[in-house]
């Protein structure tokens, strides 16, 4: 039978989004209780220490990967059946959601200021022209809507974390994230090991070096790795830029999250044609406070308080901590619950989009930098 998640159209989904909307109230009241979500949450914490440790050993893998991908070799070796389920349905999303909360609390709007205007011009058209790359090279290359997205995201932002984020708005499905997770991995390692030497032969500063990196590298551990080779200020200054940059999470989601409205909205027009008449869906008129996400709001909650200073700076490294440990959870999880005929079914597609959209921002970044200075 057809994998209808990975359809090549990407309209047909298990379950659809509109279907889960529609029946959300139902699904939450057969919701299993703590105790029935205990051992495949335990699972999964056990998992992620495991893969914590491991990203300690190896940091330009970091814990987040190495999570997924141990979560994959457990689910081939053990298969948990379905008493784990419940737990690690869970974790792969509740746990989720609250990481994105809790990476609130690293941002600050002032750091944002003070990487310079000059950076944000660079941030902004890499972003636009990522996702309009991913967009087009994948729709061309026959990846799947949710898919691109999630590479698209991924490569533009800042890897495992905005894959995190983006995942619970769209309703992606765990073989998504893990390819869109796995295709970033490779080209981050390659990140690392190539971008400090072109910059050395381009002739780079510290501060050139940074922002290249902050803008053209993924997660945060490989920006600071392949940042940190290249010299100290270039590590300080590419750390910032990164941050700032995850700030372009909020409006990607609140985009994304208003046309998952839209999309489930047109599904449904069909069964009330009145309604559609009169310009309003199934479900009303369109309420902005209803396109974002508890866990959005949580993320805007904590970065405000961050910016006022509310936040202690001796907290910012346990949080920071705190929510690697719980995108490690989550992402160990989903690799629990993934079916490897999955990923080979969409073949080497996806990862051929990752490489163009690796390549296309990293070229990008180096443009605007080049024009900046000689123009």
């Amino acid at each position: 039978m057809k994998d209808a998640s990975l359809s090549p159209s990407g309209t047909t989904r298990l379950p659809r989004l509109a279907t889960a909307r529609r029946h959300g109230a139902a699904l939450a009241a057969q919701a299993p209780g703590f105790a029935a979500r205990l051992p495949g949450l335990a699972l999964a914490v056990g998992v992620a220490l495991v893969a914590t440790a491991l990203g300690r050993l190896v940091p330009v893998v970091g814990g987040p990967v190495s999570g997924i991908v141990l979560g994959v070799l457990v689910a081939v070796a053990v298969r948990p059946g379905d008493r784990m389920r419940p737990g690690i349905t869970f974790a792969g999303r509740g746990v989720l959601q609250a990481a994105v909360v809790v990476l609130g609390a690293q941002l600050s709007l002032g750091q944002v200021l003070r990487v310079g205007v000059g950076s944000l011009p660079v941030m902004l058209v890499t972003l636009a022209v990522c996702l309009a790359a991913a967009y087009g090279i994948g729709r061309r290359l026959g990846v799947v809507r949710d898919l691109r997205t999630l590479i698209g995201v991924g490569t533009g932002i800042c890897g495992a974390s905005a894959i995190a984020a983006v995942t619970p708005v769209i309703g992606a499905a765990e073989a998504e994230v893990a390819y869109a997770v796995s295709t970033i991995f490779v080209f981050n390692v390659a990140a690392v090991l190539i971008f400090p030497a072109l910059g050395h032969l381009l002739g780079m500063g510290q501060h050139a070096f940074g922002l290249f990196a902050g803008t053209a590298v993924n997660d945060m551990s490989s920006v600071v790795a392949a940042a940190t080779t290249y010299g100290g200020p270039a590590a300080d200054y590419a750390v910032v830029v990164k941050l700032a940059r995850t700030l372009l999470i909020i409006p990607i989601c609140l985009g994304l999250a208003a046309l998952a409205r839209r999309r489930a909205r047109k599904t449904d027009a069909p069964a009330d044609a009145g309604a559609a008449g009169s310009g309003r869906g199934l479900s009303g008129p369109v309420r902005v406070g209803r396109l974002v996400p508890w866990f959005l709001t949580g993320f805007l909650v904590l970065a405000a308080a961050n910016t006022a200073g509310l936040v202690p700076s001796d907290a910012q490294g346990p949080l920071s901590t705190l929510a690697i440990f719980l995108i490690t959870v989550a992402l160990s999880a989903i690799g629990l619950s993934t079916e490897p005929s999955r990923l080979r079914r969409t073949g080497p597609a996806p990862l051929l989009l990752g490489g163009c959209l690796w390549l296309v921002v990293s070229a990008t970044s180096l443009a605007l930098q080049f024009l900046a200075r000689y123009l």
